[in-house]
């Protein structure tokens, strides 16, 4: 494999992740796929352009470079289910949709599949955990974002539009609950869009694996409405026009995160 992730250090106590922004295929994935997945109908479109303001802000980034019919880097690695119902794993076998994502046996081989875990999903995890430790050992806590999205309506995995901000904290186990209150209250503030927390998505392997309030490590994921940005069907075009609005929210949500650090991790 060559590059699988670009990572780019900051100099604040925040990392965001960026899990399913890739859409690198392997040989063996981009051969297999059935015509409708071509395109990666499944992909976080558009995600570090979104967060491009990351940089000012001084927050640490992480994105994958390889598709999520790939590896799904926000799956365990023993690929044990995350939620109850419909749901795609470690190796995706089927689009959101339900189709099958694959033509009938033309799947990866469990020996290509190997090689996925190890070189793709590995080091992504690896960089992760590593720079979380870095930043508490700075700044004695760590605050870990992870960024999605996802179009807005999909019947086959919830009911009816999904709200624009979907925030996650595991019901309460990955970060402190007055964080949470006040991000909830940011998304508030803004009444052009809805807001849920710990509704259909309440965080993924990475936030319920690395949020862990009682050692100052403080995790939420946001699933973002494809709407609020973007235009949700092929060729998934960027919306400027769209996009600028929600990329106000995304920055005082980042902020929040930072200021909330600060007030209550004070050496």
């Amino acid at each position: 494999m060559d590059k699988v992730l670009n990572f780019k250090q900051g100099r604040v106590p925040l990392l965001i992740s960026m899990p399913h922004a890739g859409v690198r295929l392997t040989p063996a994935v981009e051969n297999g796929l059935i015509p409708q997945a071509k395109s990666l109908p499944d992909t976080d479109w558009h995600i570090p352009q979104l967060y491009d303001f990351a940089a000012e802000l001084g927050a640490s980034t992480l994105a994958a470079e390889y598709s999520r019919f790939v590896i799904d880097l926000n799956r365990p690695s023993d690929d044990k289910p995350l939620y109850v119902g419909a749901t795609t794993g470690l190796y995706p076998a089927t689009l959101f949709d339900g189709v099958p994502l694959f033509e009938e046996g033309r799947e990866p081989s469990k020996e290509e599949r190997a090689t996925y875990l190890e070189q793709i999903w590995t080091p992504y995890h690896d960089t992760l955990r590593n720079e979380l430790a870095r930043l508490k050992a700075e700044f004695g806590y760590a605050l870990l974002f992870d960024a999605h999205s996802i179009r807005s309506l999909i019947p086959h995995l919830f009911d009816g539009k999904l709200p624009d901000f979907n925030l996650g904290t595991f019901n309460g186990a990955s970060c402190d609950p007055q964080l949470a209150s006040r991000l909830e209250a940011i998304c508030a503030g803004h009444a052009n869009y809805t807001h849920v927390l710990n509704g259909r998505f309440k965080g993924g392997h990475i936030t319920r694996h690395y949020g862990n309030p009682a050692e100052n490590i403080h995790a939420v994921q946001l699933e973002l409405g494809q709407c609020t940005y973007m235009e949700e069907f092929e060729p998934f075009r960027y919306r400027a026009d769209l996009a600028e609005p929600t990329r106000v929210v995304l920055k005082e949500l980042l902020q929040g995160l930072l200021a909330w650090g600060e007030e209550h991790h004070k050496r």
